[in-house]
Formats: C-alpha cells, structure tokens, sequence
C-alpha cells in the first residue's frame, strides 16, 4: 500500500473513542516522518490538518512521546515544524534529535517560535549555516520555555470524517502557509544562482537580522525602520511609516548592494510579531522579490512605459468613479422618482466622497505627468495669485472649521500675477495648504504672507509658517511618504504630508519655481508676470 493510500484510509476513518484517536495520531505521524517527501501537496496538507484537529485530544506526553521516537529517522520538514510549534515539552523533544538538511532547517526557522529557538540554540550538531542563521536572529528571539496554552481547535463530531473538517482553526491556514514555504524551499537548489527572493526577519529596532536567499551581508544590518535615500541601501518611506505604526508593510522598496545577484532594487512585505505571552513588539518578518516590470523603478527617473502604465489605471479608476458618482447624483436629484430623505442624504454623501477621490486621481494624473520632461507653461498664461489665495481660503473654509484651525495669510506688496496657469496655482496652493491645515493643532492659526519684494521682483513667494507638529522636523522627514504627524483631513491623510509637498514642489518647476523648505517657514516660488513691482502693503485675511 502507498503512502497516499495508506493517508487516505486513515482519513476515512473517524476516531470515535481517545484509544483510536491516539492509534491515528500515531499511524498519521509515522507515515509523515517516514514517508512525508514522498507524498503529494495535497495529501500532505490534508494529514497535517488532521493532526492539528487530534492535537487537543491526544494527551501531552503521547504527543511528546511520538515526537521522541519519529524524530531521529524523520526527514518531512512541515512535519518537524507541526512538532515544534507544540507547547515547550513536545517541541523539544522533536527539536533536540530531528535530523534535516541544512536546506530544510534554514526554511523552518522562519516557521518557529521563540521556544523553539531557544532549543535549537542548544545544539552544537546543527550546519554552519543553521548556528549562524540563529546567531543573526540575536538573543531577542530566543525564550524560556512558557507554560502550554489551551489550543482553541475543536472537536470533530463523532462519525465525520477527519478529511472533512473544513471548519479548522486559524492555525491550520498558518500552517499550510508554512508548508507551502516548505514546498518551495525544498524544490530550490541548495547552491542559488541567481536571486530572486529572500526570507528576512527585523528586530524591535528595524536592524535586518536574518536574511535567507540572498548573501547576509548584503542585508544584515540594514534598517527598516528609517527612509533610505539619493539611492542608499535600506527601505523607502512606506516601510517606515508602517514601522512607526506597527502595520503591515505591503510592497514596498529595498535598495540592496553586494553581489551582482544581490544588489539592486527589491520589493518586500512583511508583518509585525508579537510574543505570545507577554504581546511585546518583537519586529517583523517579512520577504522580498524583485520587482516586476511594470512597477516604477526606485532612484531613477520613471521612463515613458511607467508613467503611461499610471495613467491607463488612472482612467480605469475614473470610469466607475463617474458612474457611482452620476447614480449618486440621479437619486439625489429624484430624476427617476421621490425618494426619502434619508436616500438623499446618503446620495450627496455619496456625490461629496467621489469628489474628494476624484481630486486625489488627478493629484496622483498630475504627480505622473510633473515626473516626466517638463514642459514650459504656454506663453502669457497668468494668474492673479491674490484672487486664487482669496477662492482657495474660500474653498478650505470646511476643512478649516472641521479642524478648528484659522488660516491668516497677509499680502505684502503687490500686485501678485504671476507666470502660471490659473488651474495650476490654485492646485499648487490648496494643496500645500489643505497638507499642512491637516497637522496643525486645534485652536492654532496657520499664518503666511503672500509676498512681492523690490529686491527679488523676479518671483511672487507664498510664505507659510511651520505648524508646531512639524516644527522641528527636517527637510528630508518632510519629503518622506511615510513622515505622519497624525493629520486627519480626507486629501492629505490619504496622500501623505510628503507626497503633498512633493506635488507641490514638482508643479512648482514645471512652472519655473521651486518650494524651499527652510528652518521656519515652507517658501513657494513662483515667476512673477508683474510689468512693474510698486512696493506697498496691502492687509488681507
């Protein structure tokens, strides 16, 4: 009889009092240790399971008794890590003789807990490689034993099947999630030649400690926890910002140097943990690979393909952004009929929200096409920045009361045309304005001056002084994705402080400006269009 069939039977089979339960944990062990590489994923996956519904029922020192025997001649990586993430007895019993290759053992570290660690540190017969991997780790990941927790599965109900247990706890998805990093581990060569993915873990402090796939020292040390830039290696402002917010960190990017095969731009993800016991911070644990074809390059300008990719989703999004909008706008305008009050009120909430996305679409259409070569304004397009500061006060006067914020911006001097599109100014402007409303304090005023000097009648600066909670923040944490001082208005929570004055600075030189951030004050420039300058003062609010 195969392996395969051997499973199947026992599957079949439903343990209905704890003498059989014990026989069928026993026979299900066996053929794993023995025969587990053999088996297909499937087959494997569904044994697995059916140790993980037995495990409560099947007393500890069985369990630990099992482990003891099938440890020595037992070569199914998923099936040791299974062991190993038992409470601390069972663990070590499988732990302290398992024999796998270096290949298998550098794969199931990732898949242990801190207990298991620490008995693995134990051994002095593990491969270089292995020793050294858990060195890397640091003492933070290894642990005293801790007392054996109440597993949550739940028993299957007499007369069912173990196969079709479906309703299995959250640890079972854990564990075929490990066993499909096992699958993958093993069908790799143990001599990598070229890289394209790597498994790495960061400490509490965002340090890179144990990296598996590339060359350690290529990432061993890097941190996650701070922006790298001008094409340094370590993370980008994503993963920093997750960091400070003990969030999961999606695709986001790693410059790397060493090797040809190593070095370069990664893209990575990866998930905070916890201890179990104590639910202290312990770091992250995540993975990485190179990033496809279609994704903007890190460090480099954005070539044609990608700005072109942007814009093609970004008609996609604006198409069942439309239509949502303009249902929202039939029922709101009863054109199909009366409807209640309440429907309405839910329509122009509606209407209200696709505006605000469709501002943000086309701040990320302008972000892609400022990216690309700049193209001079057309000659002789102007606007009056007076009367645009006027309409934009004007347009922030929600967001301004919601946020119990004054904004009082003077003028000084005059008059303030200046050499840039009317649609661009305004955006320019509420956009910087509407970013730094979002993290002032309450009760604060957010004060500026609109400003046309005689020595420098060359350009018209909008001067806006720091809000407190970015009052001593550098140039560069301003500019980085991920810098958050907890802002809350809809723009810029959703596009970030950085990726505002990004914006900003951006549309700034395609008009032949700039935005200098200085010790005190954000400063944007812009070409005056003034035929003549005439210092006077003129107060405005």
């Amino acid at each position: 009889m195969t392996a395969d069939s051997m499973i199947a039977t026992i599957l079949r089979q439903a343990p209905r009092d704890p003498r059989a339960r014990i026989a069928a944990w026993r026979q299900i062990s066996d053929i794993l240790a023995q025969r587990g590489n053999q088996l297909s994923d499937d087959d494997a996956r569904r044994a697995l399971h059916a140790l993980a519904i037995l495990r409560p029922q099947v007393p500890e020192k069985i369990r630990r008794d099992c482990a003891a025997a099938i440890a020595r001649h037992g070569r199914f990586a998923p099936l040791v890590a299974f062991y190993a993430n038992d409470v601390p007895a069972v663990s070590a019993a499988m732990l302290q003789r398992a024999r796998l290759t270096e290949t298998d053992w550098l794969a199931l570290l990732p898949a242990t807990a801190a207990t298991a660690r620490s008995i693995l540190a134990g051994r002095d017969d593990l491969p270089g490689d292995v020793r050294r991997a858990l060195e890397s780790l640091g003492a933070g990941s290894v642990a005293l034993p801790q007392p054996a927790a109440a597993s949550a599965a739940a028993d299957p109900r007499d007369g069912e099947p173990l196969a079709a247990a479906d309703s299995a706890p959250s640890q079972i998805s854990e564990l075929v999630r490990r066993i499909d990093r096992f699958q993958s581990a093993r069908a790799q060569p143990p001599a990598r030649k070229a890289s394209t993915g790597f498994l790495f873990e960061a400490g509490p402090d965002g340090l890179i400690r144990w990296v598996d796939g590339i060359a350690r020292g290529a990432a061993i040390g890097l941190s996650i926890a701070e922006s790298a830039f001008g094409g340094e290696p370590g993370a980008d402002g994503a993963a920093a910002g997750a960091f400070r917010q003990r969030a999961e960190i999606v695709n986001a990017r790693m410059m790397l140097e060493g090797a040809a095969a190593d070095a370069g731009e990664w893209r990575f993800s990866a998930v905070p943990w916890f201890d179990s016991a104590t639910g202290q911070f312990r770091g992250y644990r995540g993975s990485a690979r190179r990033p496809q074809p279609s994704e903007l390059p890190y460090g480099r300008p954005a070539v044609q393909e990608s700005g072109d990719s942007i814009r093609q989703l970004i008609h996609e999004l604006r198409s069942p952004l439309n239509a949502i909008s303009g249902f929202a706008q039939i029922i709101s305008g009863q054109m199909f009929g009366p409807v209640s009050a309440s429907y309405r009120a839910m329509a122009e909430a509606i209407v209200a929200d696709a505006a605000a996305i469709q501002a943000i679409i086309e701040d990320l259409d302008t972000a892609t096409r400022a990216a690309g070569p700049q193209v001079p304004p057309p000659p002789g397009e102007t606007a009056d920045l007076g009367a645009v500061m006027t309409q934009v006060e004007t347009d922030l006067g929600a967001i301004l009361a919601d946020q119990r914020v004054d904004l009082s911006i003077s003028r000084v001097g005059g008059p303030f045309v200046a050499r840039v599109g009317d649609a661009n100014s305004r955006r320019m402007i509420g956009r910087l304005l509407t970013a730094l409303v979002d993290i002032s304090e309450p009760g604060s005023v957010l004060v500026g001056q609109l400003v046309t000097e005689a020595a420098q009648d060359d350009t018209l600066q909008l001067r806006v002084v720091r809000p407190l909670a970015i009052r001593f923040a550098t140039a560069a944490d301003l500019l980085d994705p991920g810098f958050s001082p907890e802002g809350e208005a809809p723009g810029a929570a959703i596009l970030s402080l950085g990726f505002s004055l990004r914006l900003v600075d951006s549309l700034a030189r395609g008009a032949g400006g700039r935005l200098d951030i200085g010790h005190n004050a954000l400063t944007l420039h812009l070409p005056s269009a003034n035929p003549s300058t005439e210092l006077g003062v003129q107060q405005g609010e």
